[in-house]
């Protein structure tokens, strides 16, 4: 099957929303699409899923293999990759994982989502930067976002056009397809009841192109897509235990699919709940808390009690792991942006609050002699949450995205461990 990459020159130029935009239209249009995410994501995948009723996947060229990004990438529909940050901006030094390392290794077309809301014919010389920079990196099109009129779309079109790369579509200037954030990215696709207005407002938008200056592309991006190399397999995650209790709501909302997907493939059957509920925990020979937003609902877990009730006994006899959010659960008590502490599971010796928030942001290579993801893997950290103290035997070493050591990472106590690192793929 083929596929094909949406990408920009930096950050903010309207990558999500066009690839919202989108896989909405092709999908109302009859034509069945996947999407996939570009490095370590947890939220534009959940608006990937309800543009285009598919399951996202997260392709990261820094923690994931060749071999496992082509089996991830493999299926029998197109795929559309939606990339991060600028088109060859990766992590330190060289910039390893950046989209272009996407491109280079599916051998997957380019196109380009320019931002010309404060540029006419500059956007030429931008576009030729872009296009000429690798020779194996091809962009093969381009969209152009935020445009202000049709008088705006022709100069940009016209300064495009000795450079022979059609312009596909023109999203008009749009206050109205701002996208609602908060400090870890985008307000959850879940936690939006107008998201499906909003989904066919973008497409809309995006066919309708600029006051009748539609460009006669977007009805052909597909045809554009290269074929995705063959499939081989690549390495996998082996489930933690045979029956998995898995915390999933508003709250611990930061699973990866592929995790998931691995364990079940692997005979582990998942058994959700939702801690935000008071559900008890399940049943199971493992509990997973992942990550999530569980200092904006910190009031409602501290008083959670079936939940804090059955996961301090089940942590008597089995393991819990706790990844970031759910780290912080794990500890003693979580401070909030107001101040106020929560009292927390009192698992593991650690408080941590959001009161003076400070973000911590990287890949991480990481290693652990016990706990379910002992020895080598892959992981990243992003959140801004203070560790007010930590006391005990840590979980893993750590090293940044230049192999530079860093302190060790995480608790482990008894049948319990946690960190704030998330783990991405085996080393």
């Amino acid at each position: 099957m083929k596929g094909l990459i949406l990408a920009a020159p930096s950050s903010g130029a309207g990558k999500t929303t066009i690839t919202l935009a989108l896989l909405r239209w092709l999908s109302r249009n009859g034509l069945a699409v996947r999407a996939a995410k570009s490095g370590p994501d947890y939220i534009d995948p959940k608006f990937h899923e309800a543009a285009c009723g598919q399951t996202c996947l997260n392709l990261d060229a820094w923690a994931m293999s060749p071999d496992r990004l082509r089996m991830l990438a493999g299926g029998e529909v197109p795929l559309i990759i939606e990339g991060a940050m600028g088109l060859f901006d990766g992590a330190p030094p060289n910039g390893r994982g950046a989209v272009a390392d996407l491109a280079r290794l599916l051998d997957l077309p380019v196109v380009l989502i320019v931002d010309a809301g404060r540029m006419a014919q500059s956007v030429a010389p931008l576009v030729a930067g872009f296009a000429g920079h690798d020779p194996q990196v091809r962009v093969a099109g381009i969209i152009l976002n935020n445009v202000g009129s049709a008088r705006h779309a022709g100069m940009l079109r016209h300064a495009l056009e000795p450079l022979g790369l059609p312009v596909l579509a023109v999203m008009p200037r749009a206050p109205d397809l701002t996208m609602p954030s908060r400090h870890l990215g985008l307000v959850q696709a879940g936690e939006r009841s107008d998201l499906d207005l909003f989904l066919d407002h973008a497409a809309d938008r995006l066919a309708a192109g600029v006051d009748g200056d539609i460009p006669p592309g977007l009805d052909r991006i597909l045809d554009l897509a290269a074929p995705l190399p063959d499939a081989s397999d690549g390495p996998s995650l082996p489930p933690p235990a045979q029956r998995i209790a898995l915390a999933r709501d508003e709250a611990f909302a930061f699973s990866y699919p592929h995790m998931l997907a691995d364990w079940h493939a692997q005979g582990a059957e998942i058994l959700p709940f939702s801690p935000l509920a008071d559900d008890r925990v399940p049943e199971a020979d493992f509990v997973f808390l992942p990550g999530g937003y569980p200092e904006l609902h910190a009031p409602r877990i501290a008083a959670a009690s079936r939940f804090l009730d059955t996961l301090r006994s089940h942590a008597q006899s089995r393991p819990v792991y706790g990844e970031c959010g759910g780290y912080m659960v794990l500890g003693e008590s979580l401070t909030d942006a107001d101040g106020t502490s929560h009292a927390m599971a009192g698992l593991l010796q650690l408080a941590t609050s959001f009161e003076k928030r400070r973000l911590h942001l990287g890949y991480r290579r990481l290693t652990a002699q016990a706990g379910p993801f002992s020895g080598p893997h892959m992981a990243h950290e992003f959140h801004y949450a203070t560790t007010l103290y930590a006391h005990g035997t840590p979980l893993f070493e750590a090293w940044d995205a230049t192999d530079t050591a860093l302190p060790p990472m995480g608790l482990r106590k008894g049948h319990v461990a946690g960190s704030f690192a998330h783990v991405i793929d085996r080393a």
